[in-house]
């Protein structure tokens, strides 16, 4: 493997790639740059961030079969501002290791193979991820390309934690709980006990809210419950999925009403959550600032059904000393902290009004006995982490 000094991210949503640039330095990964490209966009545009810097930069080809020349044209560009010819690896998101991938693995062509095996549990995130995978394996055959894991983290979780109450052959056969967004929850749990060693020993529960929303509970920084299950679709309403559903409704839709199963799935990934409460806007922002009905509605659910999660995850942990709010409403959003917490006072949750509305490191007051941290969190920089700690001593 070259003895290179820069290493490469590549972090794939469902429409997004979202890419981070690493100098490495005594065995460490200092980032230096970020890129993002949104498939929703047309045309194609790479959004890059270099320090203080950024530029954007439309792309001249368009996704496809594969992503080999979305992948050439951007590795074009950073070249122009990076000597790629240095770069030692790259480092990427998986969302679904199953039982299979509890940490990080250097891919190769078994490898490969068995992340594609598990594509049926995450139908919408997993082709992403491989056709990433495959453009770099196709462009720069010789570059080490390594995988982190979504649903890793959570291996720490008990086995009855895990499980469905259904025949357990079908437990048997991988239908339980897998949790997910764990690339996220390692970074916090680290960055909290560099933060506030004494939070992180006790019992924390965190919340990743953003466009994918979902809670995890922590015991001494190790994952014992999360609010997705087997699918992200699970736990509190999202952005527009639509979180925890009674399966009687499912049997409904495509019994009684014989909704087409293609109708049914792009319902329950695009068109619920806040956008199909609303009506108006999948983005809490626009819901914030709307005085509609609707969009009140929209924001008391998120809110209900985070604070009754961060109960249920208490139950989990038998008791609660922190929480964490992380991702962009997580970090960002004061009003739906402040609405989150006014509803977990009987946890002894206290939030300080004016901490919260500056987005403080702490928003709870001196004397709540569960204190509230607003940590961002950096996906890209644990993907790189595990990346280096796969290649030491090479």
């Amino acid at each position: 493997m070259p003895n290179g000094n820069l290493l490469l991210t590549f972090n794939a949503g469902s429409s997004t790639v979202k890419i981070g640039l690493f100098e490495i330095e005594a065995d460490k990964a200092h980032r230096i740059g970020k890129g993002l490209i949104d498939f929703r966009r047309r045309p194609l545009t790479f959004h890059l961030t270099e320090g203080p810097a950024s530029l954007d930069r439309s792309l001249q080809t368009d996704t496809g079969e594969h992503l080999h020349e979305v992948v050439d044209e951007t590795f074009g560009i950073l070249s122009e501002h990076f000597d790629l010819s240095t770069v030692r690896a790259i480092g990427h998101r998986v969302v679904h290791g199953g039982d299979m991938f509890t940490g990080p693995v250097r891919l190769d062509e078994a490898s490969i193979r068995d992340i594609e095996g598990l594509t049926t549990l995450a139908p919408l995130h997993q082709p992403q991820a491989l056709r990433l995978i495959r453009a770099v394996k196709h462009l720069r055959p010789a570059l080490a390309q390594t995988a982190s894991f979504d649903t890793a983290f959570h291996a720490t979780q008990s086995d009855l934690v895990r499980r469905f109450a259904l025949p357990r052959a079908l437990h048997d056969q991988g239908i339980k709980r897998y949790g997910f967004h764990g690339l996220s929850y390692a970074f916090i749990a680290a960055e909290l006990q560099r933060r506030a060693p004494k939070a992180a020993a006790g019992k924390v529960v965190v919340a990743h809210l953003g466009s994918g929303a979902s809670l995890c509970a922590l015991d001494k920084g190790e994952s014992r419950d999360c609010s997705m299950g087997f699918s992200t679709l699970d736990g509190i309403p999202m952005a527009t999925r639509c979180g925890t559903l009674d399966p009687g409704v499912l049997l409904h839709l495509l019994g009684q009403k014989g909704t087409a199963l293609k109708e049914v799935e792009d319902m329950l990934y695009y068109q619920s959550g806040m956008i199909g409460v609303s009506g108006i806007s999948a983005d809490t922002r626009d819901l914030l600032k709307d005085a509609r009905a609707e969009a009140r509605e929209a924001i008391d659910l998120f809110c209900l059904r985070i604070a009754g999660e961060i109960g249920r995850m208490a139950a989990t942990l038998g008791g609660l000393d922190g929480m964490v709010f992380t991702a962009g409403i997580g970090e960002h959003q004061p009003e739906i902290r402040a609405a989150i917490c006014d509803r977990l006072r009987w946890l002894g949750l206290d939030i300080d009004n004016d901490a919260n509305a500056a987005n403080a490191p702490v928003v709870s007051t001196s004397s709540s006995s569960v204190t509230a941290f607003v940590i961002p969190t950096d996906e890209e920089q644990i993907i790189a982490n595990e990346a280096l700690s796969i290649f030491a001593g090479e």
